[in-house]
This record gives structure tokens, sequence and C-alpha cells, in this order.
């Protein structure tokens, strides 16, 4: 028998995967928050944001966004290993989330970008279980909402956006995620 040792956990979760163009094979949006997410090496507000308007451009934004150094520091290597974030910066950021029966908003600032959240029109709850894949490679569990209606704003700016039905998880693309753990 082996033992968990790379988790995470969060309460508070709102996950968005996007494209801004139907030309765009792979998705240039990604805002993936935690009000409240917890590690082996501390506990923070924490995430993962990618931006990329420019498909031919390096992202604008890309990396895990907290503001606890340590914690941030672990999801790549621990969590995020053999995917595109294994490598990825960790960004000092303000993060606040607020969730309730109706909506979802969340606001997270980071070097120079905001990005304004505002989730609605949910599904009932759900539980998930979800096995390791090539992405993710690590255990998904928790409740899920699914946000059928979804609007962005990066920097007060309305981001024209295109939800796939299925995002890279393997559930929708546009959740509140009141509870959860990743581990592998």
């Amino acid at each position: 028998m082996s033992n968990v040792t790379k988790w995470m956990s969060w309460e508070g979760g709102v996950d968005l995967v996007a494209l801004t163009s139907p030309e765009l094979q792979m998705p240039n949006i990604i805002v993936h928050l935690g009000r409240m997410v917890n590690t082996p090496v501390g506990n923070a507000p924490a995430g993962m944001l990618f931006w990329q308007p420019d498909p031919q451009d390096a992202p604008l934004v890309f990396g895990f966004v907290c503001n606890d150094p340590g914690a941030g520091a672990y999801f790549g290597p621990q969590i995020f290993a053999g995917t595109p974030f294994e490598n990825a910066p960790v960004l000092p950021a303000e993060i606040d989330i607020q969730i309730n029966e109706t909506s979802a908003r969340a606001t997270c600032t980071t070097g120079g970008y905001t990005f304004e959240m505002e989730m609605s029109d949910f599904s009932e709850p759900y539980l998930i279980n979800r096995a390791p894949a090539a992405m993710p490679p690590f255990y998904q569990q928790g409740v899920e909402i699914h946000a059928r209606k979804v609007s962005l704003k990066i920097n007060g700016e309305p981001i024209s956006i295109i939800i796939p039905p299925v995002g890279i998880s393997g559930g929708p693309a546009s959740v509140v995620s009141p509870n959860g753990v990743y581990a592998r």
C-alpha cells in the first residue's frame, strides 16, 4: 500500500476554460481559482491563469496565482507534473470569490491584469470522481455545479468567449466547485 502524499483540496472554486475564436484549436483562456486552497505546505487563496489572446504570441498571463509563494510553488511539480503547467511560475495575486445560490463572482489581480468573472444559470450540484488521464494526470473528487452562463472581463474590458461543452478535465468547461480534491 502506498500513501497519498501529493494532494490539494479547496473550498469555493470557480473554473473556466474558453476560447476567444471558433478557429482556435485549443482554449486560450483558463481561469481556475479557489477561495481557499489547502496543500501539505500551506493554505491560501490560489489557482491558475492562462490568457493568450494571440495564439502566435506568448501568453500574456501564465502561471499559478497565490499570495503564499510556498503553497503556490507546490502546485506545478507536485500536482501538475507532466502537464504544460509543471514548471509554470507563481504569480503573486489578490483573489476574491463570492458564491451564493444564484451566482458566483471571482476577481483575481496579478501582474497588471485583473480578471473578473461572473457565473450563473446553475445546474443542480453533482459529485465527481474522475480517474487520472493524460490531462489531468491526477484523481479528482468533489462537488461541481455547471454554470451555463459566464461573463469575463480582463482589465475592465468584456471578453467574448466560447465555452466548449467539455473542459480539459472531462467535465463541463465552466463550473463552480464548492469543494474538492486533486490527488496523485
